[in-house]
């Protein structure tokens, strides 16, 4: 039976200054995005939009806020209003983990309207550009929330050789959620969606893919991971990350349609 480390969540110590493990794979996540999209830039269909590499510098400076800023509202919020109405003062601290992928989905769409908007292009011409360059990000996040032994998984059966005991929850074999959604939420995410985009599609439909994407992924990897709290529709009882989910995938093949239907090719 496998037993998860509890590695201590702080990377570096120099006296009173602490960087942790969790803020490292935030900055991993930034590191990719920009060496991903100066690749994506340099795809025929791309470049002939006259991306620049400032263009990335500047939408990952409004990406890093729209992140921390919805992703932390998005945990307050969605996840755990009663706890922060309690303990207001912890709302600030994002070092110790706790960021909401759909908090911070709805930050960044803000934050890239408002860059959109200053630089006379259009929000979802932006997200056809950056999709691609957000699941890997994503993967390293959880891969922070299994470092910091957060998002324990359900309760597994004995004899899957992976299930492990998390003793900071209890003794009983579960899933390693986080892994779970690291490599479909993420890295299986951003390699369809790659394949998908590194050929001119119409103006929509990366972003359709990527949001209709990570909304059945998510979806499904939820089945694997102990719920916040659930939900009862009709017969039917869905985690807070699968009825978060279920507007993405929604999103999603509106934009699908309206791309297909549309039919013209930008990204």
């Amino acid at each position: 039976m496998l037993i998860h480390p509890l590695p201590d969540p702080i990377a570096i110590s120099i006296g009173p200054l602490a960087i942790r493990w969790y803020g490292i794979m935030y900055l991993i996540a930034f590191v990719q995005f920009i060496i991903l999209g100066r690749i994506r830039i340099k795809q025929p269909h791309m470049a002939s939009a006259g991306w620049s590499k400032a263009d990335l510098e500047d939408m990952l400076t409004y990406g890093v806020l729209g992140v921390i800023i919805g992703g932390r509202l998005g945990e307050v919020v969605f996840y755990h209003p009663n706890y922060y109405l309690q303990h207001p003062q912890e709302i600030l601290a994002v070092w110790n983990g706790g960021m909401s992928f759909h908090g911070g989905f709805l930050g960044v769409m803000g934050a890239m309207g408002i860059w959109a908007r200053l630089h006379g292009r259009r929000l979802m011409e932006v997200m056809d550009l950056i999709a691609p360059l957000v699941p890997l990000g994503y993967a390293a996040g959880r891969i922070g929330n299994f470092i910091n032994a957060e998002l324990p998984g359900r309760v597994a059966d004995a004899s899957l050789p992976w299930a492990m005991i998390w003793p900071n929850v209890d003794t009983q074999p579960r899933h390693p959620s986080p892994l779970y959604q690291s490599l479909v939420d993420g890295v299986l995410l951003f390699i369809a969606l790659w394949i998908y985009s590194r050929k001119p599609r119409p103006y929509l439909a990366v972003s359709g893919v990527f949001a209709a994407g990570y909304g059945v992924a998510r979806f499904m990897t939820e089945y694997f991971r102990t719920p916040d709290y659930e939900v009862f529709i009709g017969p039917w009882i869905l985690s807070a990350g699968q009825l978060l989910s279920l507007p993405m995938i929604m999103l999603g093949m509106a934009l699908l349609v309206i791309a297909y239907k549309n039919s013209q090719t930008s990204a």
